[in-house]
Formats: structure tokens, sequence, C-alpha cells
């Protein structure tokens, strides 16, 4: 949900902060106190296009901030986050924050990390979903229905969806590897005459595994020779010269030899410098070897320096390690040998896709079934919520084409029709053109695909105009059972969806010093009442405006314990 708020000199508001609860929250004021500067606001932070003439008259800037609070760690969000590589906390706050200039230059973040507007509009998508008189984005768009009924169709389509793409992936890489050797004559032989020349070049250099870090240390001791030599002669000569090392160890070993029986204090330390002695004299006769072996050939470092440049040129071509270049080497031999049986790989991938598209077609088959039998569920429930909404004589359908050949989401293009008037056909839903019977469509598809679709903050911008009377009831009522699955907020002019509000913020605008600010005050039962008695009757509230707005109150209350 969308805990809190934070507008800084955006349109006519100067300063605004504002806390939201979980449910249905509605807006109300006069006509230009700020409500729509408010959806505008949060438009822009979910990533909306954006201008400079939304900046406060004398200010070079807006800053726009949002908290949100996810708690399903399922959510879509977390998804988002981990493919931008931004961190949400166990709480699940996510805080959205665009902050826009006089130049037209937009700054955005998220959880406080620099992100582009694409990156911010990915981010609002998830979490807000606009809706206006004018503009109701995945409903009213074709090409997401087919997705809108996916996700309402559940588990059992989820899991022969994953069959159907794992049975389509193997189809599409066989047309690709058949296609691949359907090409013309004279590019296949150039093909093959390139992958000869980088096959023998990577066989000729007769590479083997980690000889690149074998020639690397041989070649850092080659130019450590001298060094090396004079330490390690230095070294015997300090342990076996006369007079040196050993024997003074000797010595001792002697004079510790004529008291060690007297006592085993003394036997101990004969025999700590005993093992001393022979260790020290073992590591002489190593080094006293080593040295005999060591002779300096300055050719050897010139080999060295060669051949690991051959290697370096492989790896610049082939990989990054002489294990991806001996990788690489071994799948084009497979290549060419595939090239050079070209006719035979062609027939058994035509067998191969032959298989697959029966495969498919069976999967594909399962898919649109199974779409099908939620399609026809999805119109039963539709139908229902329209005739709550007093649209029982419309007819929705969802019509369904055969694509041409296999996508990723099956062979199913999915479009919704409706007619609003008895005996005249479907229409795509997108060319419904009364506004108020808009307003109802849109909500009753809310009603049900609100539970379905995730998102986090649900906004309707006056989508009640149009309507009065019993249809205004009932719209306030689906509103209201809208706000059972995702967080509700409503800008509305009609008393009967603000009497349905959880929450009732009554948005002003006053005069300070000279200047038009905008302000957000929650209101309280007996306020609540005189602004819906308002809303009712205009400026004036009678008696009798004040008892309709009660009832309305009451009977509002009647109906959520149903909702």
């Amino acid at each position: 949900m969308l805990s809190e708020l934070s507008i800084r000199n955006f349109a006519i508001i100067e300063a605004l902060t504002v806390s939201f609860e979980k449910g249905l929250t509605v807006l109300t004021g006069e006509t230009g106190a700020g409500k729509s500067i408010i959806i505008d606001a949060i438009h822009l932070l979910a990533g909306g296009r954006g201008s400079s003439e939304f900046i406060r008259h004398g200010e070079e800037k807006s800053e726009l901030e949002g908290l949100f609070i996810v708690d399903d760690t399922r959510h879509r969000v977390f998804e988002k986050a981990k493919e931008f590589g931004i961190e949400i906390d166990e709480d699940g706050m996510v805080v959205l924050r665009r902050d826009m200039t006089r130049t037209g230059k937009s700054v955005c973040r998220v959880n406080g990390k620099l992100v582009t507007i694409a990156v911010l509009r990915e981010f609002g998508s998830t979490l807000i979903d606009i809706h206006g008189q004018h503009e109701h984005q995945d409903l009213m768009n074709e090409t997401r229905h087919l997705a809108l009924l996916d996700q309402f169709s559940g588990e059992e389509l989820v899991v022969a969806h994953i069959e159907y793409q794992r049975v389509f992936k193997r189809y599409e890489e066989t047309k690709l590897r058949l296609k691949a050797l359907s090409e013309n004559e004279q590019k296949m032989a150039h093909r093959l005459d390139l992958l000869q020349f980088q096959l023998d070049e990577i066989q000729n250099a007769e590479l083997k595994l980690n000889e690149d870090e074998e020639l690397q240390n041989e070649k850092q001791k080659l130019s450590n020779f001298e060094r090396i030599f004079s330490s390690l002669k230095s070294s015997y000569s300090s342990l076996s010269s006369e007079q040196t090392g050993l024997d003074w160890i000797g010595m001792a070993m002697g004079h510790l030899e004529d008291v060690a029986e007297l006592d085993d204090e003394y036997r101990d330390m004969l025999e700590q410098v005993s093992n001393s002695f022979y260790v020290l004299e073992d590591t002489a006769r190593t080094i006293r070897n080593k040295l005999d072996e060591m002779e300096y050939d300055p050719g050897r470092m010139n080999e060295i320096e060669e051949r690991l440049t051959e290697i370096n040129q492989l790896k610049r071509k082939y990989g990054k390690t002489i294990e991806e270049i001996l990788e690489y080497g071994a799948k084009i031999e497979e290549e060419i040998e595939t090239i050079q049986n070209k006719e035979t790989h062609i027939h058994q991938l035509e067998i191969e896709l032959s298989s697959l598209t029966k495969d498919l077609t069976l999967e594909a088959k399962q898919v649109s079934d199974l779409r099908k039998k939620s399609a026809k569920l999805l119109t039963k429930l539709i139908h229902r919520e329209l005739k709550e909404l007093y649209m029982e004589k419309t007819v929705f359908e969802i019509i369904f084409t055969d694509i041409d050949g296999f996508s990723k989401t099956g062979k199913d293009a999915v479009e919704f029709y409706i007619s609003t008037n008895p005996g005249e056909p479907v229409k795509p839903l997108a060319k419904i053109a009364s506004g108020g019977e808009m307003s109802r469509i849109m909500l009753a598809l809310k009603s049900i695909f609100s539970a379905h679709q995730g998102v986090t903050s649900i906004i309707f911008d006056e989508v009640d105009t149009g309507v009065s009377g019993r249809v205004a009831q009932a719209i306030g009522e689906k509103i209201h059972k809208i706000s059972n699955n995702s967080q509700v907020l409503c800008i509305s002019h009609l008393p009967q969806v603000a009497a349905m509000a959880d929450t009732h913020l009554f948005i002003a605008k006053k005069i300070k010093d000279g200047r038009t600010t905008t302000t957000l005050t929650p209101l309280a039962a007996e306020e609540k009442i005189s602004e819906i008695g308002r809303m009712i009757s205009g400026a004036e509230l009678t008696d009798l405006t004040k008892q309709h707005a009660e009832e309305l109150l009451h009977l509002a209350e009647k109906m959520k314990v149903i909702t």
C-alpha cells in the first residue's frame, strides 16, 4: 500500500505530506482545490511523463516522494528489485522519489538508488494502477487481455503453460538449427572454411590445461634466477661451512650429551637440539641439490615469451582461458561435422521438428482449453458484476482467435468484446464510447481482476462521472469491494461514493502570503457528515441534507459488512 506521499513545489502545492491507510480512501473538495493535482503527482512518481510546467511558480524544482509498504514477498516488486540490484528491507519498504527541475531534467531514485525514468516506471507499474475518466490502461488495451485472462485462470493454467514453454523452447531451437543448415551453399562453404581455419589454429597450438599458469611460474623463476641462486648459495654456506650453523649446533649437541643423563630436563634439551640439527642437515642437503640442478638458459626465456604470446592471441579470439578455447574447439569441430554431413542432419532435424510440432500442438490445445474454461467463468462473473451496476442488458464476450504458427504464450489471441445495447453486436471493449458505461464496465472488470493483478494501490480519478442515483450507489459499493484486495484511493464528486470511504480526506485551497496553496485534512465523523451533505446539496448545508448524509453513511456501514 501507499503509506505516505510527500509533495513539494508541485503546481499550486507548496508542501504537502499525507499518510494513507488500507482500504478505501476518498478525496473530495471543491473544484480547483487540487484533487487531480495529487493524482498527477502520483502518476509522475510512478514514471509518468513530466513537464517543467508542473513546477510551482517561482521555484526551481519540485520534489515527489512516496513510501510503499509491501508485506507479500511474492509481490512483483521484489522481482524488479532483484532485476535492478535494489535492496528491499525485511519491512518491505519501497521509496520512490522523483525531482524535476526547470530545465526538464528528472532525477529518479528507488530506495535511494539512482535509476532512469524507465526503471522508475517499471517499479511504478507494479505498485500503482491509475484509472481516470479517459485512461483505463490494461483493461482497455487489447494486447493485455490474454495476460489478464491468464492471471485470472490460476495454478492449473500456470502448470500447463510451463510445460508448453518447455516444448516451445526446444521447437524454436530446432527451427533455428534447421534454418542455419538450410542456408545457401556459398554461405555454408564460407562458414565451413572459417570454422576449419579456427579449428586448425587451435589444434596446431597443442594446448594443455593450466599450461599458461605453469609458464608464468617458470618465467618468474627465470626472471629472478640470479637472486634465487645467490640466496640459496648463501643459505647453504651459512649452514654447512666450517664454524657456521650446523657445526655450532653439533657442538651444542655434544655438550648436552655430557649432562643429559643427569636430569630429564637436560635430556629434553638434547632431543630438541638433535631434532633441529637433523632437520637443518636435511634442508642443507636439499639446498645443495637444488644448486647443483640450477642452470640458467637464456634461450628458454624467449621460448616462454613466444608461447605465452601465442596463447594470449588464441585467448583474444576464442576464450578467456585455455579451457574455454578447448571447449570452443570441440564445439566447432562438432559444427564442422554437421555441415559436412548436413543432408543427414537436415533430415534428422526435420523429423525432430515434425515430432515437436505435434507435441507443441497438443500442449497448445491444453493451454487453450484451460483458457476457454476460465473465460466461461470470467464471463459469468463479469455479467454478475455488470448486473450489480445496473447493466444487466450488457453482453460481455471473450473472443479467441487462433494465430498462425506458435508464440511464446500459445496459439491464442484474446480480446474482450462487449455490447451495451440489446440487439447490437458485440464490439471491442476499447470502442465503447459512453463515459458512464465505460466507468461501470471498468469497475466490473476491476472488481474481478484486482484480486489477480497484484497491484499495491489502485487510484480512481473521477471514474464515476456521468452517473447518479442508484447507479452511483452501486459504483460506491463496487469501489469499496475492490479495496478488499488492494488499497484504493478515489477522487469523487458523488456523495454515495464518499459515504463508502474508510478514510475521507478533504482537499481545500487557501491564500497564504498572496499565493494559493493546497491543504489536505482527514475528516472526523461529524466533519464527514457535513462534507457529504455539501456534496448532496451544494454549498448550503441544511438539516435535511445533513439527515440525508447520515442516512447514506449508515447505509454504507451496512453495505461494508455485506461486501
